[in-house]
């Protein structure tokens, strides 16, 4: 089987937002490098109004910016393209992740590839994938909140001196108790962050699956677990455990009855140039077949 995950292109590119890595002011050269490319395009370019700030542009706010563009642009490393697609989520816009950062799984396109980059963009020499998202809802005194995730969701012990005691659940039973230093749920793009680093699988990332990662459980029978989308897993804990989401979130389950994890019913759609290749990135960033 071949793996197509891809979207239609776009059907017209009039305007794009972009949202730079927060407090870096050396990003000015490559805005300037954007504007000017989409210039000659005839597209406006929107800037979120806490990046605009940050280099002296005149910015709108974030609902407007996601409102009016057909793709947005994200300057920075994966953090910043993490987040966006997480604060855009509800928009359904193509993000575009241009790195300016520190390892750049999911940013493929360079700050020297700005211009030609666009270029090929309004050629349509581009493609759009579909990356499995999470919906997490957090079940607080009968009341639920959702947040999306787009690497993954950490239940981890708050305290250096105790473990967690993790109950999970699939489909409402009862299939595992994970006591160590907590677990990991990621996504298939996830599966080469904290996962990775835990111990889990690297998984194509567009395929769609759960991918469960103890983290140095205190049972050496305990691995990592792979289920298919269909299931939702939930979780019930104690007031030593807190969650994570996607790094940038964090929650005391003491405040919380039960987390319940699925997939997000559609996906982060990225835009990427047609010659990136995934094992590539592999071999690059993981120093694959090196001797």
């Amino acid at each position: 089987m071949k793996i197509t995950n891809h979207t239609h292109l776009l059907t017209q590119i009039k305007t794009v937002g972009l949202v730079c890595k927060p407090n870096d002011t050396t990003l000015m050269p490559y805005v300037e490098e954007i504007k000017s490319a989409l210039q000659l395009q005839g597209v406006a370019l929107l800037i979120e109004q806490t990046s605009a700030q940050m280099l002296g542009y005149k910015g709108v706010s974030f609902e407007q910016m996601c409102e009016e563009s057909d793709f947005l642009i994200s300057l920075g490393g994966d953090g910043s393209l993490i987040a966006l697609c997480r604060k855009s989520f509800a928009y359904h816009k193509p993000v575009l992740g241009i790195y300016a950062g520190q390892l750049g799984f999911l940013t493929d396109i360079q700050t020297d590839e700005i211009r030609q980059f666009i270029e090929e963009l309004f050629l349509g020499h581009y493609r759009i994938d579909i990356r499995m998202m999470l919906e997490i809802s957090l079940h607080v005194k009968g009341k639920i909140e959702k947040i999306v995730a787009f690497n993954d969701i950490v239940l981890s012990r708050s305290k250096i001196s105790h473990m967690s005691t993790i109950k999970a659940y699939v489909d409402g039973k009862l299939f595992n108790s994970y006591y160590g230093d907590g677990l990991i749920v990621s996504t298939p793009t996830g599966s080469t962050a904290y996962n990775l680093s835990a111990g889990g699988p690297v998984v194509y990332p567009l395929t769609e699956a759960l991918i469960l990662t103890p983290i140095c459980p205190h049972s050496l029978s305990q691995r990592p677990l792979v289920l298919p989308v269909d299931f939702e897993i939930s979780f019930e804990s104690d007031g030593d455990t807190v969650i994570v989401i996607d790094g940038q979130d964090t929650y005391n389950m003491n405040e919380i009855e039960r987390v319940c994890v699925r997939s997000a019913k559609e996906g982060a759609r990225l835009i990427h140039s047609l010659d990136r290749d995934y094992f590539d990135v592999l071999k690059k960033k993981l120093h694959w077949g090196h001797v």
